[in-house]
Order: C-alpha cells, then structure tokens, then sequence
C-alpha cells in the first residue's frame, strides 16, 4: 500500500505535522506553537499551515497527495466522530470540537479523496506508537504511562487501545493515591495522581513542604535536589512514589505484560526511577512483582507514529472490505 499519510501532534504548546510512510515511519516534519488561547479555529488553520509548508518541502519528492489524516491531540475524544469530548482549559473552547471534520474541510485539497481522518487523545496515540514501534514491542498488552508536566495513560490490550465506554479508559492522572490529599488536581478534586506525580505536582509540594517559592517548575526542584537541598530531595522522591503507587493499582487491575513509562518527568533520571519502582515492587501483589517496567523509547515521535499506525489501519481495513 504506497503512498503517505500526514500525521498531527497537538499539544498545549506545540503542534507538529509530519508525513509517513506505510510503515509509519517519518518522512518529514514540522513544528509551530499551539495558539492554544486563541481556540479551535486557530489550531487548525495552524495545523493547515503546517501541513501545507510540509507538501511545499516534499514537492517533487514524494506523492503527497496524502492517503489519510492521524491526529493525536490533548483532550478525551470520541474517536467514532472524532470530536473532543472534553477538555482542560489548555486550549481555549477545545471541548465539543469537531475536529475531524474541521480538518477535513482545512486540508481537503492536500488530501486524497475520501481520505480518512482518525482523531484521538494523544496519549493513547502515544502508546500505540510505543506498542507498534517501541518499548512495548512485541508485548501482546501493555499499560503506557506519561509523566511530564501532567499524568496520562494509554492502554493497549490485543493490539487495540482500551477507551471506555466514556472515552476516558486509562485516566490514572486521576486515580487517588496516597500522600497527594493536600494537594488539588487540575480537575477540581484533591489528592489524585497528577496533583503530586506530574511535573507541575512536584513543585507544588515543594512548596507545601516549605520550598523556595523562586523555584519555578520540576527542573528547579529536580536541581535543588542534586545540590543537597532535603526538601527538594524529599519533594521528587514523594513525587515519584506516587507515581509508582498510581501504577500498581492500575497494574493490579489490568495485569499487563509489560509497562512503558515515558515523559520528561520520567527521564530524570536514576533520582526518580528509584523510587518510582521501589513504591511500586512496596505496593503491588506479589504474583505482579516481575511485571517489567520499562522506559519508553521514542519519545516526541511516539504520538505521530501511533497516530500513523492507526490511520494506515483504517485504510488496510478499507482495502480488506473493498
């Protein structure tokens, strides 16, 4: 099955657009801010933009009358209609988009006719990437979690991403967990994951905990750490630990072969991994003690690379039918 795919990141603040191939690898990409408070109608003319600048590059290089459209964006999606069911204020009216068909109208003369468009939550496209081409890489299950400046999950059972019948399986941003009752989660309610465990969590303990208030996000206090500060050293350690507690429920639950843990929290370093999996093993039965966790292995790319296996699959399934 010849041919390219165009392939959309969208987060709170960067959009990126690439184009792959069949086997949904890279070609080409580019990358703009998100214009996140200026709402939808903004993010996709930038979408398009970046799109359009991509044909421009490729012309005379590839076929790039795309064959699909993936896109993996921030917010719980209903991926039979492709619209944003609901959404943090990361982007401005983002929920009840209807974003498949916005773009389709955005791109349509980029795109091939009757060229599918799957939209998805981003992190769930992220744990395709992984899964397809990644960490999680011949495991038949897998649990995908996120860290950075919050806490997502993508969960991968049989091949296919588990979404619930709301939309919202794998949600362990908002599982409670121990030591996170003084602190308030994005989503109103005190004391769940993301409210200690993110990037943003961290900090906001430090600074219970009697931090420098200067210290402006996780790198700060990641920093203050190494330098000797004890409550710094405190903060990321009770920060990681939660982390690791979020995903023994959430193993215990789903017994997964195997969990892929990614994000830029997660690549601090030895200072988090350790006691991330020390709460973990503390935690979790032993019959789940040898559940492999493992670090994620494609990092920015892995959204685009799940967004690209899922539209190929849709135009397989076609071609099956036809």
């Amino acid at each position: 099955m010849p041919g390219v795919v165009f392939v959309v990141d969208i987060g709170g603040t960067k959009t990126t657009v690439a184009l792959a191939d069949a086997g949904d690898a890279l070609i080409d990409a580019v990358t703009a801010p998100t214009p996140a408070a200026d709402g939808p109608d903004a993010v996709v003319r930038t979408v398009a933009e970046l799109a359009a600048a991509l044909v421009e590059r490729a012309r005379g290089q590839h076929d790039v009358a795309a064959r699909g459209l993936g896109v993996a964006t921030a917010g719980v999606v209903d991926v039979s209609r492709g619209t944003i069911v609901s959404s943090t204020d990361t982007i401005a009216g983002w929920t009840g988009t209807a974003l498949a068909d916005r773009l389709r109208v955005a791109l349509g003369p980029l795109l091939a006719l009757d060229a599918p468009v799957h939209v998805q939550n981003d992190v769930d496209a992220h744990a395709l990437g992984e899964f397809h081409h990644g960490a999680a890489a011949g495991a038949r299950s897998a649990l995908i979690v996120a860290v950075g400046t919050g806490v997502g999950s993508g969960i991968i059972v049989d091949g296919r991403v588990l979404r619930g019948a709301r939309h919202v399986a794998g949600e362990i941003a908002h599982l409670p967990v121990p030591g996170a009752a003084h602190l308030r989660c994005p989503c109103g309610h005190d004391g769940h994951l993301e409210a200690l465990g993110s990037g943003i969590g961290m900090r906001s303990h430090y600074l219970s905990l009697g931090g420098d208030p200067r210290i402006a996000d996780a790198r700060g206090v990641v920093a203050r750490s190494r330098a000797g500060d004890t409550l710094a050293r405190r903060a990321l350690g009770d920060s990681a630990a939660a982390v690791g507690r979020g995903i023994a429920g959430a193993v215990t639950l789903l017994d997964p072969e195997r969990v892929v843990v990614t994000g830029g929290v997660a690549q601090i370093g030895d200072d988090w991994w350790g006691p991330m999996t020390a709460a973990y093993r503390a935690e979790v039965i032993d019959v789940l003690q040898d559940v492999p966790i493992v670090a994620g292995a494609l990092a920015a790319d892995a959204p685009l690379r799940g967004a690209a296996a899922s539209v190929w699959g849709v135009l397989r399934e076609r071609e099956i039918a036809a």
